[in-house]
């Protein structure tokens, strides 16, 4: 039961928000009482962040799926942010700014998480494509990964960047696009173009 609650509150929270969703709607939903849910999750708070580290974990065991694949760099990069938005539903409710907002130690255990995973897993990257002649031997690499994860955050900024003008697809298209653009070699390039075309059909 404490599996079914969770995987029901995380499909629920992504599709309407941390705080939109209550623990009632959570029970009418599931047509359970609410006293159930508590006998396995003594809050709100704790479940969100059962929820929020879950969907952050299985995100991160399909990126190192991913990562086992060793396709091209910049390849791995169009697979990532097509799981990324998989199991995120394009984020219509803006799951981090209202975890940010509403549960702000839930978000900095999660950010830190974020932070380790991706630091690791964009320095692999940006490594590998140097060696293969995609990015600019020149780049620093701690540099550019900590700047990936930043402007990764911003993006979803909903006072930055507004739902109605940057779908979370499209903000996240945008930005791998820009990023790639500023490190590739004309090899690089290439390959990104072919792929943007493709993807595009």
């Amino acid at each position: 039961m404490k599996e079914n609650i969770l995987q029901k509150a995380t499909d629920l929270f992504i599709t309407y928000g941390f705080k939109s969703v209550t623990m009632d709607d959570l029970a009418t939903e599931m047509g359970i009482s609410k006293k159930t849910i508590y006998k396995h999750y003594s809050n709100k708070t704790e479940l969100v962040s059962a929820a929020a580290i879950g969907m952050f974990d299985a995100i991160a065991s399909g990126i190192n799926l991913i990562r086992a694949e060793k396709n091209n760099p910049i390849e791995e990069i169009f697979e990532i942010k097509k799981l990324v938005l998989q199991h995120l539903k394009d984020e219509k409710s803006s799951p981090q700014y209202q975890l940010q907002k509403y549960y702000p130690k839930t978000y900095k255990t999660l950010q830190k998480k974020k932070f380790n995973t991706m630091q690791e897993c964009v320095t692999e990257n940006l490594h590998r494509g140097i060696n293969e002649h995609l990015y600019r031997s020149e780049i620093d690499v701690q540099f550019i990964s900590r700047l990936y994860f930043s402007g990764m955050n911003s993006i979803k900024d909903i006072d930055l960047f507004p739902q109605e003008l940057f779908p979370a697809h499209i903000a996240m298209e945008n930005y791998i696009e820009y990023h790639l653009r500023g490190i590739c070699t004309e090899k690089g390039l290439e390959l990104l173009t072919k792929l943007i075309t493709n993807n595009s059909q």
